[in-house]
């Protein structure tokens, strides 16, 4: 049975990305000591870049053993991997190289390849990776989500087949906008991680942010970040003051 999101929101973004980045080394620590290796899928946009500066500062990099974390993505632009709206490119930029990952560690979606050769290439990446029998679904302990304020995450854009793919791990994916071509995980990879972790931030994200959070899972178009659900871990909201505006009853205390 799906687990009850946790909610919490924060002065400003400034503090919810260092609440993230305090949960990314508490998880890393965690994955590590207890399976010697942290799997966490990574997301595109500006919240993740502020968090991927915090995560290469020298106080949060001596924190994590950088050596045994791998890293995936949640999704991809079909562009090439040094193209300016590549989510690999940011996080190379941003993370990878302040922090020297190898290469063998970053698993990345090649945006370069047609998209449905590059989602099954994904796919079998992930299976290798995660010795994933076929029946199951892989256990990622960490996946990182932003949300569109048309209610997107991922490249689960509304009323597109990704949204309701049931068996696939990674599929093209098409967006209204932008970059139209994407490669994604598909919701069950995402709803079987130990950590789902949005990071929200704005005004223009408050009214979508109610309706996904407030219970009305029954009737989740046009929205496919209502569909995010964890089956036997946890999800986590981290909001700041902004995108909570139109909530109620946020779960866990407003940070000072």
């Amino acid at each position: 049975m799906p687990r009850t999101p946790e909610i919490h929101t924060f002065t400003d973004a400034q503090k919810l990305i260092r609440a993230a980045a305090d949960l990314f080394i508490q998880l890393g620590q965690q994955a590590i000591a207890d399976r010697a290796r942290f799997l966490v899928a990574l997301s595109g946009g500006s919240t993740p870049k502020a968090l991927y500066s915090v995560l290469a500062s020298s106080e949060y990099a001596r924190q994590l053993d950088w050596g045994k974390v791998h890293f995936l993505f949640g999704d991809e632009r079909a562009v090439p991997p040094t193209h300016a709206d590549s989510n690999f490119a940011l996080a190379n930029t941003m993370l990878f190289t302040p922090l020297r990952i190898p290469a063998t560690q970053v698993h990345r979606i090649r945006g370069e390849d047609p998209p449905e050769i590059a989602a099954t290439q994904y796919e079998d990446t992930l299976r290798r990776l995660t010795a994933t029998r076929s029946a199951q679904w892989p256990v990622l302990d960490l996946v990182l989500l932003g949300m569109g304020d048309d209610g997107h995450t991922a490249s689960l854009f509304p009323g597109t087949p990704a949204v309701t793919e049931q068996t696939r791990w990674v599929v093209p994916g098409h967006s209204p906008q932008g970059t139209r071509h994407r490669i994604t995980l598909t919701l069950g990879v995402i709803n079987h991680a130990s950590v789902i972790l949005f990071l929200v931030t704005g005004l223009n994200k408050a009214k979508v942010v109610q309706a996904v959070t407030g219970g009305r899972a029954s009737d989740p178009a046009p929205y496919p970040a209502a569909l995010v659900r964890s089956e036997t871990g946890r999800l986590l909201w981290y909001l700041d003051r902004a995108a909570a505006s139109e909530l109620t009853g946020a779960t866990g205390d407003l940070s000072s």
